[in-house]
Parts: structure tokens; sequence; C-alpha cells
């Protein structure tokens, strides 16, 4: 494990970018559906558009040419992202909210063997995208336990 020092630069902050056929119809979806605001950046030579909730931000950007296919589809492991509620209590909270706004449900909230309480929804596209939160305090991703 790498020790920090104090001169180290460190990142904030991320982006998710996803590559899909149709930046509209996407974003159309993450703001109805999802509860995404939506900035369009359609003149651009490479259109995309930036979605904002809370502290998550996802770019979606047009394709060119290919197929949009899921890690589950074109790896057959893994989601394509995953979002982490501030408490425990939001997992149910949020799964709520978007079952009413009819989003693609692939499993309820349940418990993980790796100790996630998380659901996993599926976007326009078919990407896997899981919402959790560690439950147990003696799980940790990243780091060793103390």
């Amino acid at each position: 494990m790498q020790k920090e020092s104090a001169n180290q630069v460190k990142l904030s902050n991320g982006a998710i970018v996803f590559v899909t056929p149709d930046v509209k119809e996407a974003a159309v979806y993450y703001r109805d559906v999802l509860g995404f605001r939506v900035v369009e950046h359609l003149d651009n030579a490479e259109p995309f558009a930036t979605l904002y909730r809370d502290t998550v931000e996802i770019i979606i950007v047009q394709a060119k040419h290919g197929v949009v296919a899921s890690n589950l589809e074109r790896y057959g492991a893994g989601y394509d992202a995953y979002l982490d509620p501030e408490r425990l209590e939001d997992v149910d909270r949020i799964f709520e909210e978007l079952q009413q706004r009819g989003a693609i449900i692939v499993s309820p909230p349940g418990m993980t063997d790796y100790g996630s309480y998380e659901f996993v929804i599926e976007d326009i596209d078919g990407r896997r995208i899981g919402i959790g939160r560690i439950r147990d305090k003696d799980v940790f991703f990243g780091q060793e336990k103390p």
C-alpha cells in the first residue's frame, strides 16, 4: 500500500463516460427516469451531454460507429457504473423513487456477498448500474482492514 505524502496531489472527483447511439434519447431517459439534470453540448464536433445528480456526473457521448454494449454483454461480468448513496437507508429510498419513475430494475435491494446493500438498474442502452452502500463496517474496498 502506497503511503501518502504531504505534497502529493489528490484527485477529488471523477466522472463516468458512456458512449451512446443517441445522445438526445439517452439524456431524456436520464432526466425523466433517473432524475438527472441535463446540460447539452450537441453542437460540438463530438456531440455530448453532461448529466448531474447531487455529486454524480455522467458524460454521454454520441457514438460514431460500433455497437454499444454493457460490460455484462461484452465481457460476461461487471457493472458499467456504481453509485453510492450517502446513507444506507437511502438505498431503499432511491430504489422506490426510480421504480416509481419507471426505471428498468434488474435486481431489487439486497445484501451481496461482498458486504454491500445494493440494487441494479439498466439504462436505455442496456448498461448495468449498481446503486448501493457498504453495510458491514468491517468491509473495505481498496485498503487493508485495520
